[in-house]
């Protein structure tokens, strides 16, 4: 195996298409057909079905997949930690970061990272709610920031902090004067019941945010109307300062939004609502020192 083989293989299986993959690949289809084929004579098998146009792996296939990811893993690997051990100023980090929390982030991030690392180049990647699955699948992603409640035992977590979910209703909204003070609560507590015939603007029920609406929901045995759901928190907080319904918000789009007036921001739950905000990356992955000050710049700055 060579890397050149692995690669070829592995766009295959991505595309489960030769002319895709061939696209892909930069290169002729015939050419890609004649690889595949010379490949499967030497492993004396077939590697792919060939079901219509798509090429499905078979169980050869598939063993063979497993190990051409574990190779160019570690590969990569040596590739950075070779530049790490030459002190090598040059480089890429690639983070994911969910829908519109990079706005919140990068701007207390970037700054100080690139001060001391000029010559490494960061690509950011906005995912939606499945970039668990994306950072485990996706070789070219270092690692990624999110809100995870369920965590996935091939991942390696890191705490950034843990961050509250908020209940935000509109500006003057009546029900405002509900809210008490009470001991341990950052915010004026709100209880729910009080908004059970309010509309809310809510995240998607796969969303950790949507997931803990929902819950809150339940206990409180309330079931208001949801006249919008979205994944953007950004909307939500948006559409929620015209009027259109109340929010859950967690506590770190408030810290990083520019606002005309102070938002209505509420504590809510028995105990308080809080979801842990997590760095993550695959387990045994080598990180550079430069993606280590990265997670590192990331703590002090939340």
């Amino acid at each position: 195996m060579n890397l050149q083989e692995l690669n070829y293989v592995l766009c295959i299986a991505k595309h489960q298409n030769l002319t895709k993959a061939a696209r892909e690949l930069y290169i002729s289809q015939p050419t890609l057909s004649k690889f595949l084929q010379k490949l499967e004579r030497e492993m004396d098998g077939k590697l792919f079905s060939r079901i219509g146009n798509r090429f499905v792996p078979t169980h050869l296939g598939r063993r063979y997949l497993e190990y051409a990811r574990r190779m160019l893993e570690v590969h990569q690997d040596w590739e950075r930690e070779r530049l790490d051990l030459n002190a090598c100023q040059e480089g890429e980090l690639n983070v994911a970061f969910p829908l519109m929390r990079s706005s919140c982030m990068i701007p207390r991030i970037l700054p100080r990272f690139h001060a001391q690392y000029p010559g490494i180049r960061v690509n950011l990647r906005e995912e939606t709610y499945a970039i668990q699955e994306r950072l485990l699948l996706d070789d070219e992603l270092d690692f990624a920031v999110f809100n995870e409640g369920n965590p996935h035992p091939k991942l390696e977590y890191e705490a950034l902090e843990t961050e509250e979910i908020l209940l935000m209703l509109p500006p003057g909204h009546p029900r405002a004067s509900k809210a008490v003070a009470r001991d341990g609560f950052a915010y004026p507590w709100m209880d729910l019941r009080y908004l059970a015939e309010e509309p809310f603007l809510l995240h998607f029920p796969e969303q950790t945010t949507g997931q803990i609406a929902r819950q809150l929901f339940q206990f409180y045995e309330i079931n208001p109307p949801v006249p919008f759901c979205t994944r953007n928190t950004q909307a939500c907080i948006l559409l929620c300062q015209q009027g259109m319904g109340a929010a859950f918000v967690p506590e770190g789009y408030v810290r990083g939004m520019h606002f005309d007036a102070p938002p209505l921001c509420f504590s809510v739950g028995e105990s308080g609502t809080f979801s842990p905000l997590t760095i993550a990356y695959r387990k045994g992955v080598y990180l550079p020192g430069y993606a280590r000050e990265f997670i590192r710049i990331a703590k002090e700055t939340r």
